[in-house]
């Protein structure tokens, strides 16, 4: 007997959400929430590799639904690392205790398109983990899928690891090689282009570029050699029909700069106050953000006084995601986010 026919009733948060649909409060979901802060991935961890738990689909799957389950997010986000798209490319790529190392960074390359051979097939079991969620995720809990945008991504190419935060190689090469950087930037889009379609392909409901880095370099270059691939990225992503989230971290007053043309949603760093982002954004765009996790080393009544902020911007605000201004670090308390968590869902948000 074939199931009931769905409903709008029926249609997740999020996706309410980010079509502009009316919510009695906003959706909740956070960066980097399957991992770290659970318990239960750091169990995992213990038996488990971060490259097993990314390419097995039942573990990945597992991990991925792991926030759904333990802390009730309105959203899973697929597990994986955006340093996937390099991995395709043909770079050399492992998963250390001190983080991910590139066999060669490209910066030390005479040529740094030497050796760089792009092999879709080698994304092909993120898919077989995107499959495997969606056949054991809740109805209403949508999947966000995601990869990295073009400057970060590029950084750690250059540098070939990922604990220089200031990436002194990578930012030499782009100020000396413009022309060379153009041409990388065009290689990464177009696998980024292929790895977006295959997860839409897949069943992902929702994309999020994360632009960790865009601050790393002043705006207006940033605009010249990186805007672009994400202003394509955006075109790609709203033919298919899947909203679009973009995280350019750390621009400063240069959300100002981000029109409807590059992304459905915008997500904000802790930063910029939320208010104030909205003053500056697009109308037309969404926002996301921007909770800083650090004050989750906080006790509990100065994180209760914050949220209220954040519920009078809700009440005044329906084109909004509740999120982090960037993803949890290590030694947050599980009970911090599962009681932030709780206190959001069934806070009153005079809709």
């Amino acid at each position: 007997m074939d199931s009931a026919p769905k409903t709008d009733r029926d249609k997740p948060l999020l996706l309410k959400t980010l079509s502009g649909e009316y919510t009695s409060r906003p959706p909740v979901w956070y960066m980097r929430q399957a991992g770290r802060v659970l318990p239960s991935y750091l169990e995992l961890k213990k038996k488990h590799s971060f490259w097993q738990m990314m390419k097995d689909p039942e573990l990945g799957a597992r991990v991925t639904l792991l926030p759904v389950d333990d802390l009730g997010v309105d959203a899973a986000i697929l597990f994986s690392d955006i340093l996937v798209v390099p991995y395709a490319m043909g770079m050399g790529l492992e998963f250390t205790d001190n983080g991910p190392v590139f066999e060669t960074a490209l910066s030390k390359r005479d040529k740094p398109f030497q050796h760089l051979d792009p092999q879709p097939a080698k994304l092909e079991y993120i898919y077989r983990v995107i499959t495997s969620v969606k056949k054991s995720k809740p109805p209403h809990i949508p999947l966000i899928g995601f990869c990295g945008g073009p400057l970060t991504v590029l950084c750690y190419m250059l540098e070939g690891l990922g604990k220089k935060a200031d990436f002194p190689e990578a930012v030499k090469f782009i100020y000396k090689s413009k022309k060379d950087t153009k041409r990388l930037v065009d290689m990464l889009l177009e696998m980024s282009l292929e790895y977006i379609r295959g997860q839409v392909r897949h069943g992902i409901d929702v994309f999020q570029l994360f632009e960790t880095h865009a601050g790393l370099i002043p705006w207006e270059l940033y605009k010249e050699v990186f805007l672009p691939a994400v202003k394509t990225i955006a075109g790609e992503l709203r033919d298919l029909n899947i909203p679009f989230i973009y995280f350019p971290k750390d621009i400063g007053t240069g959300i100002g700069d981000v029109s409807a043309d590059y992304c459905d949603f915008l997500s904000v760093d802790w930063q910029t106050p939320i208010r104030q982002a909205r003053k500056m954004v697009d109308p037309e765009i969404g926002l996301q953000g921007n909770l800083d996790p650090r004050l989750l080393y906080s006790e509990k009544p100065e994180i209760e006084k914050v949220l209220k902020n954040y519920i009078e911007f809700g009440k005044e605000h329906q084109n909004w995601i509740f999120n982090l201004g960037h993803g949890f670090k290590p030694g947050i308390p599980y009970e911090k986010v599962k009681y932030m968590t709780d206190y959001l869902k069934t806070a009153d948000w005079h809709r």
